[in-house]
């Protein structure tokens, strides 16, 4: 059973919800909301039995010290409530862990029943995958939902992809068949510099999902941030001629594609956003997942069958020596 005992009534609330691993390339996605919370001071006000959801052996807990006492932190997901404010005040119910182990119905099922108890009227599900995809260029965002009716609303992509999903695309179906409306928002991280953080990505999924869900949302330090790191991955990337020659050709497709694109709505949402900003007024309304595809940027798969990554520089080899990157 779930109980909520604490939990204020909430105004229009939106569930916004990321997970660790297959799904989060470069933990662009759990970075958002990680950001939410501490922006917004969340409140956390659930967390999932570990026991029921997660295989120790592959996502292990941690021993710490607090105040010379050893404690466990083990893996799960956290639910939190966070308030925001201004002229239409709404609630945030987000929710952050690790994509689980097993019993992924049951886990669903679970953060279903907090939805349905907190007159939830919105799923956000975020999520960032590797693609062929130049850093010098904005981040792909897309945004997908299971129902034709909320894609026109919302001005979003009715998916259609096939082949393995991951929590994001499992919990987007069992929102769909609960009547729950849902959305999923991609980010396209560079498979070439994939190792997180990569601010610039969590920046862009942010800044879509302020005008997905007519809100603004405090960026703090991440549009510094995203700058430094462009310029970092610029002055590694300066330094390998095939590398930087890769980075050319995927700036070449990106720029071709888009040409059509370049004036009308794109552009007018980012006028929106800097009124919005400058004003203070609301506006309107990686190993990690890949996807193939004619429609918009390509995204691939790393490994047996894909496309090979352009030679590292002994930095960049140096650098990623020892890294794991978590399954999306």
């Amino acid at each position: 059973m779930i109980e909520l005992e604490g939990v204020p009534e909430l105004i229009d609330p939106v569930m916004v919800a990321a997970f660790e691993g297959w799904n989060d390339a470069g933990d662009a996605a759990s970075t958002a909301v990680a950001h939410l919370d501490r922006e917004w001071k969340g409140e956390v006000f659930a967390a999932l039995d570990a026991e029921d959801y997660y295989d120790f052996q592959v996502n292990r807990p941690t021993v710490f010290m607090e105040n010379g006492v050893r404690k466990i932190t083990w893996p799960t997901t956290r639910l939190s409530v966070v308030r925001v404010g201004g002229e239409k005040p709404r609630d945030l119910v987000l929710v952050r862990g690790i994509e689980p182990s097993m019993r992924w119905r049951s886990f669903c099922n679970e953060i279903l029943g907090f939805a349905h108890e907190l007159g939830v009227e919105l799923v956000v599900v975020l999520g960032a995958l590797l693609g062929d995809t130049p850093h010098t260029r904005p981040v792909p965002i897309s945004g997908t939902t299971s129902d034709a009716d909320l894609a026109r609303r919302m001005d979003l992509e009715e998916t259609k992809y096939e082949g393995p999903t991951g929590i994001v695309g499992i919990l987007q179906e069992a929102c769909t068949h609960a009547g729950v409306p849902a959305v999923s928002l991609w980010a396209a991280v560079p498979h070439y510099v994939s190792q997180p953080p990569n601010p610039k990505a969590t920046l862009a999924l942010l800044n879509r999902l302020e005008d997905l869900i007519d809100v603004r949302i405090p960026l703090g330090e991440l549009p510094e941030d995203a700058r430094a790191w462009q310029v970092g991955v610029d002055q590694l990337a300066a330094e390998d001629s095939e590398v930087a020659e890769y980075v050319q050709t995927l700036e070449e497709a990106r720029d071709t594609a888009e040409l059509p694109e370049a004036s009308g709505e794109a552009i007018a949402r980012e006028f929106e956003r800097y009124l919005r900003r400058r004003d203070g007024a609301p506006g309107p309304p990686g190993g990690h997942a890949t996807a193939e595809g004619s429609e918009g940027p390509s995204y691939r798969r790393d490994g047996p069958g894909g496309r090979s990554r352009p030679p590292k520089s002994p930095r960049q080899e140096t650098e990623q020596d020892g890294d794991e990157s978590p399954d999306d």
